[in-house]
């Protein structure tokens, strides 16, 4: 249990401490605050999945432009393959952005709204029935012990007060008594005020002891009560915030295109392209196909023979009297 807080603090501090007539606000108020972040995180995240699929969009767009120009460019080999390699990753790249646009809507943002709807149950004239309940089981709490409080603040103020006219009839009297202008009678009549202002201040200071002790020994079951409540509203916020946790990993399993199987695989196949470029292979594709290493009917002395005749047949004979 919480121990008191001390009679000597500073009093701003005091008056801001949870223990104090409805400070306990904050704490209810926190139910409210959780719903709102839901709405927020859902809004921000439905933003970064536009950003992702305008990303998808421009990805596919640019691949799109450049695959007629790298299909006709003069690059040729292993050189050309790894040129379209690029374009063939950004296209899957494409693809995994969009798929990454989906998860952040339809998967993480429906499982937010809908643990957000079985989470806070909303009430007919506004609020939440859970902040309400809260601030009722504070309040029932908080009831008795405020009564305490102002009573004590009143027993208080009557002693403080009291002090003072004590204090000033004690003036007076030292004032009188040392002054030999001022007659017997009055240096007894202000004697005679200092001792009813002292006997009234012991009578006051009675009655506020009293009430503090009763404010003391009310305090343990005042406190007790107090963290009764306020230990379920606790139990709910962990429950929000283990929630919020493994929403928050979902979101960052999706967009962590580091770990991602899909990222790796385009770029470990772009990269082995890269690296499959040969110089020599393609210098040895260009010399077979436009160089030295193309094949040719070299000259050579050939022998000449006589065209073989054959003999015309009538319908050929016809054919070539009508031309």
């Amino acid at each position: 249990m919480s121990t008191l807080p001390h009679e000597n603090g500073l009093e701003d501090a005091n008056n801001r401490s949870f223990w104090m007539p409805g400070n306990y606000q904050c704490t209810v108020k926190r139910t409210e605050d959780a719903f709102q972040a839901c709405n927020d995180i859902v809004a921000c995240f439905q933003e970064r999945a536009r950003v992702e699929r305008q990303y998808a969009q421009q990805l596919s767009e640019w691949s799109t432009k450049w695959k007629p120009i790298v299909d006709s460019s003069p690059l040729y080999g292993s050189l050309l393959k790894a040129w379209q390699c690029f374009l063939s990753s950004t296209d899957r790249l494409a693809s995994l952005h969009s798929s990454i646009c989906r998860s952040l809507v339809s998967e993480d943002g429906d499982r937010i709204r809908t643990w957000q709807k079985e989470t806070f149950h909303k009430k007919i004239f506004g609020g939440f029935k859970e902040s309400h309940d809260f601030e009722m089981g504070f309040a029932r709490a908080q009831k008795p012990w405020a009564k305490r409080l102002k009573k004590l603040e009143k027993a208080k103020a009557a002693f403080h007060k009291a002090s003072r006219k004590e204090h000033a009839a004690r003036e007076r009297e030292i004032h009188a008594q040392g002054n030999p202008d001022v007659a017997i009678e009055k240096q007894r009549k202000s004697q005679e005020e200092r001792e009813l202002a002292q006997a009234e201040t012991e009578k006051v200071r009675a009655r506020y002891v009293k009430v503090l002790e009763e404010v003391t020994r009310y305090a343990p079951r005042y406190m007790e009560e107090m963290e009764s409540i306020f230990d379920q509203s606790q139990e709910e916020e962990r429950k929000r915030i283990s929630f919020l946790k493994q929403a928050f990993l979902s979101i960052h399993r999706h967009l962590d295109v580091t770990n991602n199987e899909s990222v790796k695989s385009v770029y470990n196949e772009l990269h082995n392209t890269l690296m499959a470029i040969s110089e020599g292979e393609d210098l040895r594709w260009w010399k077979n196909t436009h160089g030295p290493g193309m094949p040719t009917d070299w000259p050579k002395f050939q022998e000449w023979t006589p065209d073989k005749k054959h003999k015309k047949g009538k319908k050929q004979v016809e054919r070539m009297e009508r031309e």
